[in-house]
């Protein structure tokens, strides 16, 4: 009998498309589901806040100059995130020297900004820089690299500042770089798929799901309230829905068979819901909520386009 793969409660490495085994797929699978569940377990106030549209263009158009794997882009991503929610909550709840706690919580909080402001372009570059060393397809960007291409956008620092910018965001991290991302998350779940119905090319949507994930990246708030609107049926939803809807913001496994429904409606319509049925089998999530999510998405796709 034909093994079949599905999420059933291992660490991940990179594999070149195409190439892995029944049973590294299964561990990758499997250890790709608990830390989704693990990271909506454990959601910060502040998820999602530094994944603005024109931060996303601005790493999206990085990773392009710099020739790296687009992987290299999403991981950055995910660690600026990290790194800055944790930094800023260190800044604002641990006075300084520099900051008395006589001075006004205000005048605190805008000397801490007016400081991350001047820091913030590099903060970025040292997440790609990190992100680069940490991928097996991409080159890594040593600290030459990196003094030349600041240097080309405007930013005249020398190898000494990449150098400490660099350990701050890894201590800020305390050295945890290994953080899933929506990327990892489509490929892995395009390689079961192509595993469980061969009949499949996956191969062809492979390509056009690195589109529908960078198009969903960057037009993130509009389609998630789409999303929300959709799925509570209120054109003005509660605060307290709001709440819990960021959960599904931050569901990378959700985001994934989206992603793969949108690509697979575009390419395979006639096998659309061949796919929708086979991507909730391998995951566990409902049919409906992959529909609903690629039906926002296309039509967000349709009103760009159009």
């Amino acid at each position: 009998m034909e093994k079949r793969l599905f999420c059933s409660p291992k660490q991940s490495i990179s594999f070149r498309f195409g190439d892995a085994s029944f049973d590294l797929l299964t561990d990758f699978l499997i250890n790709l589901n608990k830390r989704n569940k693990d990271n909506l377990n454990s959601l910060s106030k502040c998820s999602g806040n530094f994944k603005d549209k024109r931060l996303m263009e601005y790493i999206f158009l990085m990773t392009k100059e710099l020739t790296l794997d687009p992987l290299t882009g999403y991981h950055a991503i995910e660690l600026l995130q990290r790194f800055m929610v944790k930094h800023l909550t260190d800044l604002l709840t641990t006075p300084t020297t520099h900051c008395p706690a006589a001075d006004p919580p205000r005048s605190y909080e805008d000397t801490i900004f007016a400081k991350l402001k001047e820091k913030f372009p590099l903060i970025i570059f040292s997440c790609m820089q990190l992100a680069s060393k940490l991928s097996l397809h991409s080159h890594i960007i040593d600290n030459s690299t990196a003094v030349r291409f600041l240097h080309s956008v405007g930013y005249n620092v020398s190898k000494k500042t990449v150098l400490e910018t660099e350990l701050m965001v890894l201590k800020g991290l305390e050295f945890r770089l290994n953080a899933p991302n929506p990327l990892t998350y489509v490929e892995i779940l395009l390689e079961v798929l192509g595993h469980n119905e061969p009949s499949i090319s996956v191969e062809h949507l492979y390509h056009l799901c690195h589109h529908v994930l960078q198009f969903v990246t960057l037009q993130r708030d509009a389609i998630f309230e789409s999303l929300l609107v959709t799925t509570t049926q209120r054109v003005n939803p509660s605060r307290e829905q709001r709440e819990k809807f960021v959960t599904v913001t931050e569901d990378y496994m959700l985001l994934g068979v989206a992603v793969i429904a949108v690509a697979s409606f575009i390419h395979y319509v006639q096998k659309w819901e061949q796919i929708v049925g086979e991507l909730s089998h391998i995951t566990g999530i409902s049919s409906r909520s992959i529909s609903d999510f690629a039906h926002v998405t296309l039509m967000h796709i349709v009103r760009t386009v159009a």
